[in-house]
């Protein structure tokens, strides 16, 4: 009988992914949860004339009045570049508007128009279920205590002040 342990790591050497697992491993697990989110809501937003970087745009305008387009980038959790192209539909639809920023004429501000807040809240219903759906029979503290430890691990990582 041959002994099936994983072989012996040097001191201070980190462990292999087949080591952990990916069912123990946190990114692989939030990339699973954020896909499996955005599929669940994928055809109601096609319905709405919605793509994922809009929808997360439209999200963050719902509640953050006029960020700077970098600023959109970042709380959006897009490419600049992906969310300009979203932006550009997005005020074509009358969604959105852009303003230039009063104290920087370089910098360009986005609002989200009542239209824009309207095609939001029809989504919103289904955001709310899905979320909800997410932490089904997951006690209230519970939630409280996960969601405290992923802003902790944003600290650690981000690269903004937001």
């Amino acid at each position: 009988m041959t002994d099936q342990s994983p072989p012996e790591r040097p001191p201070g050497a980190l462990p292999r992914l087949g080591e952990i697992g990916l069912a123990n491993y946190a990114p692989y697990l939030m990339n699973r949860i954020m896909g499996r989110y955005n599929a669940l809501l994928r055809d109601e937003m096609a319905g709405l004339g919605l793509t994922t970087p809009k929808m997360r745009a439209l999200a963050v305008l719902s509640v953050i009045e006029g960020p700077l387009i970098r600023e959109l980038a970042v709380y959006a959790v897009v490419e600049q570049s992906t969310l300009s192209r979203a932006l550009d539909q997005l005020a074509g639809d009358g969604l959105i508007r852009r303003e230039t920023d009063a104290s920087d004429s370089r910098a360009t501000r986005v609002h989200i128009t009542e239209a824009g807040r309207a095609r939001f809240e029809t989504l919103w219903p289904r955001m709310a279920e899905t979320h909800d759906r997410m932490f089904r029979g997951i006690p209230a503290e519970e939630r409280r205590a996960f969601v405290g430890t992923l802003q902790k691990m944003l600290a650690n990582i981000r690269r903004h002040e937001i």
